[in-house]
């Protein structure tokens, strides 16, 4: 097994945001990068968590590909509507302060939509769509990205991960946090997959070649990840229409780059990522109480469901991630030693010592 690392969660976000500010990031959207990302970690999504923090977002903020200043401004809106430009900056600043708007429309309105244009990638897409749990509010988040993945047939990547993240809220259980990729997999998990070792599970990803492969190397250099559903016979076309909904709505829709006009985090240059936010106030649709009352009756008729032999569970989306949350703001994030490595070298770049220690 892959040695693994335990670190406090609230001191691992306090690195972040450092690490954040001595690239001239502010202080307060320095906070917000680092609680994106270490979010992921203790939601056990190792993928988009702090295995980025530079091979994403420092080594861009360097190279003066993201503006660090996030300088935001708004280009139409309306009650219900707006449109905004991220100013080429961090992407979970700006998801954060367009999804914090989209709420306060839809307290208002009832219904709200916010698009997004000129930003970067935002880390986890859940992250946003969440945020409208606390009023009561269902949450959209989606977002494109650069392209990864073949279109069924295709042979080069055309498409991003674009992933669709939706939050509904529940009363005594667990809200519904669906945060799913529309491809098999995010490029993070191969490339997790390839730090420990490991081979990925064929149907994935194809190599260069088109060919199925279980070398993550293979996928990573010069392959391309498969839609949702994996190749045309076992219907990788719906994955691969739902990755093309998300683009037209984050990427046609709000104005940004689209397909493979969206830029590579690895390159100098905007990348010109686009997002959609949508927020529902679920009260102008049916009293509250008596919606959480049904979300909890329907979560429980599905956890009442026969089993199938050697399980003894059945989850609703996202349920995992918070009980991965619960139980590593109590006992740490682990983090794998190849990650932990990672934020060393890190570290030394910028000049922020990597010197957390260990639970």
């Amino acid at each position: 097994m892959p040695k693994t690392f335990i670190y406090p969660v609230e001191a691992l976000k306090a690195y972040v945001a450092r690490f954040f500010t001595a690239l001239n990031v502010p202080i307060i959207d320095a906070q917000i990068a680092a609680d994106v990302l270490v979010s992921a970690d203790l939601r056990g999504i190792n993928s988009h968590g702090v295995i980025r923090l530079h091979s994403y977002y420092g080594d861009r903020l360097i190279k003066g590909a993201i503006n660090p200043a996030s300088p935001m401004r708004v280009i139409q809106e309306s009650p219900a509507t707006l449109t905004l430009d991220g100013g080429n900056g961090l992407g979970q600043v700006v998801a954060y302060r367009a999804m914090s708007r989209c709420i306060e429309l839809a307290s208002k309105a009832g219904l709200a939509i916010t698009t997004v244009r000129n930003s970067n990638h935002y880390g986890i897409a859940g992250y946003y769509s969440m945020m409208a749990l606390p009023e009561d509010m269902i949450g959209i988040s989606l977002t494109n990205s650069q392209p990864l993945v073949a279109p069924t047939y295709g042979l080069k990547p055309v498409l991003g991960t674009n992933p669709i993240a939706v939050a509904i809220p529940a009363g005594e259980e667990k809200p519904y946090t669906l945060d799913m990729a529309t491809s098999i997999v995010s490029i993070g998990r191969i490339s997790v997959h390839q730090k420990s070792g490991q081979p990925i599970p064929a149907g994935w990803g194809i190599n260069s070649r088109g060919e199925l492969t279980s070398a993550p190397e293979e996928v990573l250099q010069g392959g391309a990840l498969l839609p949702l559903g994996g190749p045309a016979e076992l219907r990788g076309y719906k994955g691969y229409g739902l990755s093309l909904l998300v683009d037209l709505l984050s990427g046609v829709l709000a104005g940004a780059a689209f397909g493979t006009q969206v830029g590579d985090p690895g390159k100098k240059g905007t990348a010109d990522v686009g997002h959609f936010f949508a927020a529902i106030k679920i009260e102008n649709f049916r009293p509250i109480d008596e919606f959480k009352a049904a979300m909890d009756d329907y979560i429980r008729a599905l956890k009442a469901t026969p089993k199938l032999p050697g399980q003894d569970r059945v989850y609703i989306p996202g349920e995992k991630e918070y009980e991965n949350e619960e139980k590593y703001r109590h006992q740490g994030v682990p983090l794998l030693g190849e990650i932990v490595a990672s934020l060393i070298e890190a570290g030394q770049t910028v000049g922020v010592p990597f010197d957390l220690e260990t639970i």
